[in-house]
């Protein structure tokens, strides 16, 4: 579909600065197209302008087969808002700002009421290893825009939901008993002793709001990721990307250099970042399966007797596979290939297209 519709943008009479350090970005009252897949986005001066841009529009998708569904193309005033791709963008006393739309954050407190129901007579695990991979999966997709107040509404939703959840497994308990045994400072990073949970393990339910707000970089009006000459130009945007991991692992990331020091191949590898909430989940739950923290002896690598031990990120497959053809040698000690290998992109079993 990318590629049948390359080419709108300038049907519709978008024009781009060619040179200068403003280079990739419209000219003053050209239209601004915005296009994911088959939906379109046009942000124009005027109605009349509007009207001009669907028109031609129009017409240039005819001698491809193509046509607007008129039930859902309309024309409205920024001050009003817009809906797109699960984002609201909307004018707010002139100044635009761009938000989780309504109907997300309704589908995702509904999804979250659903599961918790799903997993009453579960334990506490159970409700980590569901709830952690949504929370994380939406809150990396809406972290570009304006989430900070959504974030944290939601993380009171999560809240009432985990405390019923907990009255309803121990109904003869009280409310002291109840809070003491699912909810405390299970983040030593943060000053939150509300944090739900599992004390056998020490493992915690992550809130909205501990995502931390990045405002997106704009994508140069002439770049297109089906480019093969701008291949460079997406890496470099992948390059200075940084994945919503934990703090911990982020830094153990940059100080590897993003490699497993077992096999020298990469940690995290994707060709793009997730496009849908969807896609965010299933890689939230892909990176704990993929990679894992290991605890270095002192004396497991030369040079480092004497020194405390300290925490690496491993390919999961690495620690527990080891060298081929030598079962006896233990996958510590296996020297580094210079074939890449890392985490395959998140929804590549799915095909390309993101769910809706």
């Amino acid at each position: 579909m990318n590629v049948a519709l390359h080419g709108m943008e300038e049907a519709a009479g978008v024009r781009y600065i060619a040179t200068g350090k403003n280079a990739g970005t419209a000219r003053p009252g050209s239209p601004v197209l915005i296009r994911y897949a088959d939906d379109v986005l046009a942000f124009c001066h005027s109605r009349q302008q509007a009207e001009q841009v669907k028109a031609r529009l129009a017409a240039w998708l005819v001698p491809r087969g193509l046509a607007f569904n008129e039930d859902k193309t309309r024309i409205v005033h920024l001050d009003d808002g817009v809906d797109f791709l699960g984002f609201n963008v909307r004018r707010y006393r002139g100044k635009l700002l761009i938000k989780p739309s309504k109907a997300a954050i309704k589908r995702i407190r509904e999804r979250l009421s659903a599961e918790m129901r799903a997993l009453r007579g579960s334990n506490a695990q159970a409700v980590l290893v569901r709830l952690n991979p949504i929370i994380r999966g939406w809150a990396a997709y809406y972290r570009h825009c304006v989430s900070a107040r959504v974030f944290s509404e939601l993380d009171g939703h999560v809240w009432k939901l985990t405390y019923k959840w907990a009255t309803w497994t121990h109904p003869h308990k009280g409310k002291r008993w109840v809070t003491s045994r699912y909810f405390g400072a299970y983040n030593p990073a943060r000053r939150d002793r509300w944090v739900f949970g599992d004390r056998g393990s020490g493992a915690y339910l992550h809130k909205f709001a501990w995502t931390k707000i990045t405002r997106h970089t704009l994508v140069k009006g002439w770049a297109s990721p089906d480019d093969p000459a701008l291949t460079s130009y997406w890496a470099a945007r992948r390059r200075r990307g940084r994945p919503p991991l934990a703090p911990p692992w982020l830094r153990m990331l940059q100080r590897q250099g993003g490699r497993c020091p077992l096999c020298g191949s990469l940690l995290l590898h994707a060709d793009r970042e997730p496009q849908h909430p969807d896609e965010w989940e299933q890689w939230a739950r892909a990176v704990p399966k993929a990679i894992t923290s290991q605890a270095i002896a002192p004396d497991t690598e030369p040079g480092n007797n004497g020194r405390p031990a300290a925490l690496r990120l491993i390919h999961t497959g690495c620690r527990r596979r080891p060298p081929d053809g030598d079962r006896s040698t233990p996958a510590l000690s296996r020297p580094r290939p210079e074939s890449p290998r890392g985490l395959p992109e998140p929804g590549a079993s799915k095909g390309r297209t993101p769910g809706s």
